[in-house]
């Protein structure tokens, strides 16, 4: 009974360090980020959504490019404006649910 315990102990610490010893998995490539504007540069003066009284922003996200993606929670349904961060303009807007 002894001897098992040894042998598989033994055998247990050799694949141990078989498996240390192999090479780690290479990483999957990610793309790199979209260009963002960076925290504190100015944005146009005068820059509104132009939203109903009662919206709120539930979420910002970088477009790419210089645009930003918000989603504005209004009383009348949810939507997605994309703006440019350059300019200011609202560049068009996705209804959620229509």
């Amino acid at each position: 009974m002894g001897v098992l315990i040894v042998v598989g102990t033994v055998t247990l610490v050799v694949l141990i360090i078989q498996r240390a010893g192999k090479a780690a998995p290479t990483a999957v490539p990610v793309a790199a980020p979209a260009a963002v504007v960076p925290a504190g540069a100015p944005l146009p003066a005068g820059l509104t959504l132009g939203q109903p009284a009662g919206t709120r922003i539930g979420g910002i996200a970088p477009g790419g490019e210089g645009r930003v993606a918000v989603w504005v929670q209004r009383p009348d349904g949810d939507r997605v404006v994309l703006l440019d961060t350059r300019s200011g303009q609202a560049l068009g807007e996705v209804r959620v649910g229509e």
